[in-house]
């Protein structure tokens, strides 16, 4: 019996003709591509890395080419590990505030030694991660969302402006009109491709938005690419690149924010099956993609790379085409790894302005925030869970904007009061069980 358009599109086993899987492939890299890259270049400036060197090239390259991996990881799977369904994996914005100040106090080998060990305690979640999912209901994952998008945001604003750093803004250039000519290109460019195309085009709105503003920021002469000319065609893996430093607040640090990762990616799962075959995510494809995630953040991190997850957007892509084939993320899964291998490639993003950057960044940071929101609006907004939205965002955003309110607390145990993510889980996890339901 010849199988019917609705099992076709809805099994995740189907395999499309190459020149429709292709497309849909390059699609799903386009939906995910600037959002990927963009943690590793703010890390690498937390480090001290210079812009464009190309330490910073080879944190962009490890970048692309985990999310490739770590999406092979998910697509093909081996054994539990892999939900064997279309999610595309990445770099997480969730750990940007954690890696970003232990990078900057402690050194990067401390960070990435944090996401070698937080991978490695996130993949055996994968056996427990359906009983712990009770302690972070929409309105604990809803605060923790809406905090990191809400602590990046100035990063987007500093980066528009011209420069990510306290040095940077002493410039005289610092919020120009040339800056900010290139940042709001970029802004305009994306909204316009998001709302009024259709497709790829709506899809890759940011990455059209980025190459507009790119394009401009060469004409006006904000481009060098001198590391470009100088970075090789292929790339030589390198493991522990910054050696193997063990702190137990920083693994605690990365550890809680990969328990935060693995319950959005379990969200993903369940709107993976429900966009694409209309039902929902069994165990063993929860379980599954826990194990993938946890897999690979440790193996990203033994050679450089930073955590990663699902991305949200390209379960939109699942709703949106109706194709709920793993085949075809694992196309995109295949390009990003050809990326990751080239450097060139990452110099060429390496030599992307500080200002068109910042545009890109204002949009997706405050879509982080956005998407935090709308899971609070699952939330009944009585007076107790009000109460818990204030306290825990204003403590752990304030903390973050007045670090000397905890001077004196000890190195990491700062770094983690100042991180806005960690203090705002907390307690909300905290409270959400402490405080009686009746208030």
């Amino acid at each position: 019996m010849a199988e019917s358009n609705l099992d076709k599109y809805s099994n995740p086993d189907n395999t499309p003709p190459l020149t429709e899987a292709m497309p849909l492939g390059l699609q799903h890299v386009l939906a995910m591509f600037a959002s990927n890259v963009t943690p590793s270049v703010i890390i690498a400036g937390a480090a001290g890395l210079a812009f464009g060197s190309s330490e910073q090239v080879y944190l962009i390259q490890m970048a692309m080419l985990f999310a490739g991996i770590a999406t092979l990881f998910q697509t093909i799977g081996a054994g539990p590990i892999g939900a064997k369904l279309p999610i595309m994996q990445g770099t997480s914005f969730a750990f940007v505030g954690v890696l970003a100040g232990i990078s900057a106090t402690q050194g990067l080998g401390v960070a990435l030694t944090a996401c070698i060990i937080g991978g490695g305690l996130h993949f055996l979640l994968g056996s427990v991660i359906q009983k712990i999912r009770w302690l972070f209901p929409p309105l604990v994952t809803g605060l923790v969302i809406l905090s990191i998008g809400l602590y990046l945001i100035p990063v987007g604003i500093k980066y528009a402006a011209g420069g990510a750093a306290d040095f940077q803004m002493a410039a005289e250039s610092f919020g120009s009109l040339k800056h900010w000519s290139v940042a709001l290109c970029v802004i305009i460019i994306a909204l316009v491709c998001k709302f009024f195309g259709k497709g790829a085009i709506s899809n890759g709105a940011i990455l059209i938005g980025l190459l507009a503003g790119y394009a401009l920021a060469y004409i006006t002469g904000m481009v060098s690419f001198g590391a470009v000319s100088k970075a090789s065609w292929i790339t030589s893996l390198q493991p522990l690149p910054y050696g193997f430093e063990f702190s137990l607040g920083a693994v605690i640090a990365v550890t809680l924010v990969c328990i935060v990762s693995a319950i959005e990616t379990v969200g993903d799962t369940s709107a993976t099956t429900k966009a694409g075959a209309g039902r929902t995510a069994t165990d063993k494809e929860i379980a599954g993609a826990t194990y993938a995630d946890g897999l690979g953040t440790s193996v990203a991190g033994i050679f450089g790379g930073l955590p990663n997850t699902s991305f949200s957007q390209n379960v939109g892509i699942v709703g949106m085409t109706g194709i709920m084939s793993r085949h075809v993320v694992t196309i995109a899964g295949l390009i990003m790894v050809v990326c990751g291998l080239i450097p060139k490639i990452g110099a060429i993003i390496a030599s992307m302005p500080l200002p068109v950057l910042g545009g890109g960044v204002i949009v997706m940071f405050g879509m982080v925030a956005s998407a935090g929101m709308n899971m609070l609006t699952e939330v009944n907004m009585n007076r107790r869970n009000m109460v818990i939205i204030a306290v825990s965002l204003s403590v752990g955003l304030g903390l973050n904007l007045v670090p000397s309110a905890v001077q004196y607390l000890p190195g990491i145990m700062k770094t983690l009061a100042t991180s806005a993510v960690a203090p705002t889980a907390v307690i909300a996890i905290l409270l959400n069980l402490i405080l009686p339901e009746d208030i």
